[in-house]
């Protein structure tokens, strides 16, 4: 599934990226055959200890030989992970079918990133699907990712996030 900012663009929200942030189910994922298949696709590592960092990260640090970018492959493991891949359609990205997280758990995906970017992907996505996403359910995990990472202040910050976006109507 893709997920990232190729993900936010085939959604719908304008913004540049220079890489592809995918993922794959992990549990039981053996990683060695894994990466000859995507090496025949000319996704190579772009790290030497590849196979060890994907072990203690949960990320493949790839690159698109032919054009240099790069590519991350997260190993999901998490049941919010199992669910955003289930949950995933098929988005026509420039006549390209490929498997993209909904918009509303791009903004879960997000919400745990956290970073600049990230936070004004949420805004955009919310702007977008507001109506159309559970915010109940993205609180509610948004919260669970919060303790787990020991920031409650995101819990507010991206309550703000959600005001801004979506005003105070929508926002209670």
């Amino acid at each position: 599934m893709i997920i990232g900012g190729i993900a936010v663009i085939a959604r719908g929200v304008p913004r540049q990226t220079i890489d592809i942030d995918a993922t794959v189910w992990g549990e039981s994922l053996t990683l060695e055959p894994l990466l000859e298949a995507l090496a025949r696709h000319h996704l190579v590592p772009r790290i030497t200890d590849a196979i060890e960092f994907a072990r203690e990260h949960h990320i493949l640090l790839l690159e698109h030989r032919p054009s240099g970018t790069p590519v991350d492959v997260g190993l999901a493991w998490l049941p919010f992970e199992r669910q955003a891949l289930e949950r995933a359609s098929i988005v026509d990205f420039g006549g390209v079918p490929a498997r993209v997280a909904t918009p509303e758990d791009l903004i879960i995906y997000k919400a745990v990133a956290w970073r600049d970017r990230d936070r004004a992907d949420i805004e955009r996505l919310l702007v977008l699907y507001g109506p159309q996403v559970d915010l109940r359910r993205i609180r509610s995990l948004v919260r669970e990712f919060a303790q787990a990472l020991d920031e409650p202040q995101r819990v507010e910050e991206f309550e703000a996030l959600v005001a801004r976006a979506l005003g105070p109507a929508r926002h209670e």
